[in-house]
């Protein structure tokens, strides 16, 4: 009898394994900060500081099993990628890290990590924990990817046919023959663009790839630091940081406020052979025109035909928007699914205005497109709207991403806090 009951009370290691599944994929009760981590949120959502990482954090991904990898702009005692676990509460514990590069990209998909430095895409395989498999020889996808020391961040993201998407940012502001010189006219058919200013395209599982390899698949894009795949269209979609210093260099043609306000930052949903217009033309969101850029002849007044893409949406100009996330989660309300987050990094360069951004926004969507006004949605990163005025923020938002359970994380490049923003469901 002893031997017939311990075979019914024990159980099989079948159920062992799915216990331990259920246990690393369910998290315990998230309990927000007191002060909702200094964030000012809508109603009915609160925040917690899930872990300070002390790094300078870009780009993060959260696996379906709840780890979370932050890649660092610069690395942090010999690391690059930190791996932080769920610990108590909703917290988050840095357990370690490996990756000795510096960089911004980062994106899971498939079993894979994918992790980009300012030169280079890596791929790190992950098991059914959703732990790295092999962080001291990672697969290399693409390599000499052009780095000039200007919008050298290289972005990733993956479609649903196996391709992946890099960012190959401008080194240049305007393409002028004296960059960011007053007075100085663009370069005749802007040569930058034969390798830079625009997206490009590569297989995700093929090694060692290069420039000849892969196909440029959107050019006109001055530098994308945020960008994801929407899954309701099946599409890429960008977000542009817009050209600086109208003003400047152009003091006949704008005053400063003109160049404080324009252009504008715009989001470009991409097919492959599109063109944004960089360095030509940039966009006008008070008149929701494509306007001529004055190194190629442009006086604030002149417009440009259709050329060139519309965007699909526009966006105050300056505040650097940093990280794209469209929500594909259930914890959220209604209105969220399939809208777009964006993390506004925040503006250097708006003076005499006050400096702005330094926010998450939420962007609705319907049936694949912008629909309706953008809203902001975590503030108060800066710490007060004096320090946002003045630029001196005390965090900057950067990279976001969806947790298992469909709560949001928010990175900062500044002192490297990882937010973690939920819904208190009634």
């Amino acid at each position: 009898m002893k031997n017939t009951l311990t075979r019914f009370l024990l159980p099989s290691a079948a159920v062992v394994g799915s216990l331990a599944l259920y246990a690393l994929t369910t998290p315990d009760r998230v309990v927000p900060d007191a002060d909702n981590a200094g964030l000012k949120l809508p109603t009915g959502f609160s925040a917690l500081v899930a872990a300070e990482t002390g790094g300078r954090a870009r780009h993060l991904t959260v696996t379906p099993q709840g780890v979370v990898y932050v890649k660092l702009n610069r690395v942090k005692d010999g690391k690059g990628i930190l791996v932080l676990r769920p610990s108590s509460a909703g917290k988050a514990t840095v357990t370690g890290g490996f990756g000795g590069y510096g960089g911004t990209g980062m994106y899971s998909k498939d079993g894979y990590l994918y992790a980009s430095s300012d030169e280079d895409v890596y791929r790190y395989k992950l098991d059914s924990k959703g732990e790295v498999t092999n962080p001291t020889q990672p697969e290399k996808i693409v390599t000499g990817l052009i780095n000039r020391r200007q919008h050298e961040s290289k972005s990733v993201v993956l479609d649903n046919n196996g391709n992946i998407y890099v960012n190959v940012g401008a080194f240049s502001n305007s393409c002028q023959e004296r960059d960011r010189r007053p007075g100085s006219m663009g370069m005749p058919n802007c040569p930058v663009l034969d390798s830079a200013g625009g997206i490009w395209q590569f297989k995700a599982n093929k090694l060692n790839q290069k420039y000849g390899d892969g196909t440029r698949y959107a050019t006109g894009l001055r530098n994308v630091v945020g960008l994801d795949w929407n899954q309701q269209d099946n599409q890429l979609f960008v977000m542009q940081h817009g050209r600086d210093q109208l003003h400047t260099l152009f003091p006949d043609k704008y005053t400063e406020k003109e160049s404080a306000q324009f252009p504008a930052e715009c989001m470009y949903a991409l097919n492959k052979g599109d063109n944004a217009g960089w360095p030509y033309i940039y966009y006008n969101q008070e008149i929701s025109k494509k306007m001529m850029a004055p190194e190629y002849g442009g006086d604030g007044k002149k417009t440009v035909d259709d050329k060139y893409i519309n965007p699909a949406a526009a966006y105050p100009a300056h505040m650097a928007p940093n990280g794209l996330l469209f929500y594909t989660g259930s914890m959220f309300p209604e209105k969220y699914k399939n809208g777009a987050f964006i993390a506004f990094h925040g503006s250097w360069n708006r003076a005499p205005e006050p400096q702005k951004g330094y926010f998450v926004v939420f962007q609705p969507f319907k049936n694949g497109k912008p629909s309706g006004n953008w809203e902001v949605f975590a503030d108060n990163f800066a710490g007060s709207p004096e320090k946002a005025a003045s630029g001196r923020a005390d965090h900057r938002p950067c990279g976001l991403a969806q947790g298992p359970d469909g709560s949001l994380y928010v990175s900062d490049d500044v002192k490297g806090t990882i937010y973690r923003i939920v819904y208190n469901k009634k």
